[in-house]
């Protein structure tokens, strides 16, 4: 049995963690250091001890956080998303002191952490992976154009241990190759502590299809379907989407099934997810694993039933999976819109301050998972992910409908927000069609930002101007 959890994460993950406790009847513990110490995890959680003076270092000292769980009694910890959750060190540690880690285990968690590792795996047990490399970082020069040419341009360039869109380089032509190699393992190094890179092809606008499984400690594991998240900028989910409006039952169930093999190929347990690449054709290429709960996680919450974060807590406590495949059957559609508090006109620049009035959308079919309240101060150290608005309803065309009336009822007042940048994307035509790839941001910048108000009335056209430009430098580039 687990009867304390300590939350090592802040913010909206915190808070879904700390829900899910009150939900099993277990006690919940909140960490935080100085600048958030208003922040509302803190404040409804059953404990909360402060971490120290450094927004961010005190969210990675693995040391401290162990030490703090030990003193305050804690059977578990869960990692949330972001910092230590997919560190295996973190695991490693927290098995090795007594503590039950909310995931998979430490080994399962550096196999496929290091992507090198998992594509071995993945291609040893039959899953499909984009052609490419093993770590470069011994390379020459010469060598690496050598690889590029091998595998055909364009190509990218991968940080062996990032995620999150971090440590990522598209290499269109080999003049841009040395330049785009030091930029990655510069950021490799810099966010990850580790500058290994390895190279694959760039599957060109592909979709980004990824499918939720969950495992227990018996070796039982299932797949909770799909869910789209190709409507990115910059390699960061803008828009995550469930059931994918665009794919056919047969290859729903070839991926499901495919994601099941991976995650048995490596002893998975817990709740993690399989991420794909889909190219034009439909062929399916194993991308990575993320191995802990992702932030996109509610939509899968709404069309299938399931309470994941709650069924991470059971699954670690030891209980047996009490969930056939046959059992999960999807129901509607459900979106999950990020808002983020970012200057749309000044290129998506981060946007701090205090919030002024805050009225999350309300109604029918409509979820806000949100750490943010009238008054707080968004500060500017950490991730600028505001809130996440979920909407259900039974077709595709009917959800579209419900996330922009929502959006359009979403108030956060004086804070720059990108909720007008959402609602212009509901009004774009392929997106209501629910066809799209990962190019759908960039393809459709333009049209977008003409439908995007500008509540602040900055100089929109000379904005749009300079993106148009921007933007044909680099088809140009690309030619």
């Amino acid at each position: 049995m687990i009867y304390k959890i300590l939350i090592a994460n802040r913010g909206e993950i915190a808070i879904r963690v700390i829900r899910a406790c009150r939900d099993l009847h277990i006690k919940s513990v909140a960490i935080y250091t100085e600048p958030d110490m208003h922040c509302l995890h803190v404040k409804i959680a059953d404990e909360a001890y402060k971490i120290g003076t450094n927004a961010i270092r005190g969210y990675l000292d693995i040391d401290r956080i162990i030490d703090v769980a030990k003193a305050c009694k804690a059977d578990a910890i869960h990692p949330g998303y972001g910092f230590l959750s997919e560190n295996y060190e973190f695991a490693k540690a927290c098995e090795d002191a007594g503590l039950i880690f909310i995931g998979p285990r430490s080994e399962v968690i550096h196999k496929m952490g290091n992507k090198n590792i998992a594509r071995y795996l993945m291609s040893k047990n039959g899953i499909p992976i984009v052609p490419g490399t093993e770590k470069l970082n011994d390379c020459s020069l010469d060598e690496l154009k050598t690889q590029a040419e091998k595998i055909g341009y364009p190509v990218i360039l991968k940080a062996s241990g990032g995620g999150g869109g971090r440590g990522i380089r598209v290499v269109h032509k080999e003049e841009e190759l040395e330049s785009s190699f030091e930029a990655c393992k510069r950021e490799a190094l810099a966010f990850f502590n580790n500058d290994e890179v390895f190279m694959e092809k760039y599957i060109v606008n592909p979709r980004h299809i990824e499918i939720q499984v969950l495992g227990d400690n018996y070796g039982h594991i299932i797949h909770l379907c799909e869910r789209d998240c190709s409507i990115q900028r910059r390699h960061q989910k803008i828009i995550e989407i469930a059931p994918c409006p665009s794919i056919s039952e047969d290859l729903r169930k070839t991926l499901g099934v495919t994601a099941v093999s991976a995650a048995r190929a490596v002893g998975y347990s817990n709740a993690g997810t399989v991420e794909f690449l889909l190219d034009d054709y439909n062929r399916f290429y194993f991308m990575e694993m993320n191995t802990r709960i992702q932030v996109e996680h509610p939509i899968t919450e709404e069309v299938i039933g399931v309470d994941l974060v709650v069924r991470q807590i059971r699954i670690a406590a030891g209980e047996i999976l009490d969930l056939e495949q046959s059992d999960i059957k999807h129901r509607g559609y459900a979106v999950e819109a990020r808002i983020t508090a970012e200057n749309v006109w000044k290129n998506f620049i981060p946007s701090a301050g205090k919030i002024g009035e805050y009225f999350p959308a309300l109604g029918p079919g409509v979820r806000v998972d949100s750490h943010i309240y009238k008054d707080y101060v968004v500060p500017s150290f950490y991730d600028s992910l505001l809130a996440k608005l979920i909407v259900k309803a039974t077709s595709y065309d009917l959800v579209i409908n419900k996330l922009e009336r929502a959006l359009k009822e979403f108030v956060i007042d004086d804070l720059r927000t990108t909720i007008p940048f959402l609602i212009a994307i509901t009004k774009i035509r392929e997106f209501r069609r629910g066809y799209f790839d990962t190019s759908f941001i960039e393809t459709h910048m333009q049209e977008i930002l003409e439908h995007t108000e500008d509540r602040h009335q900055e100089n929109k056209e000379e904005v749009i101007a300079a993106i148009a430009a921007t933007l044909q430098r680099i088809r140009e580039a690309r030619k």
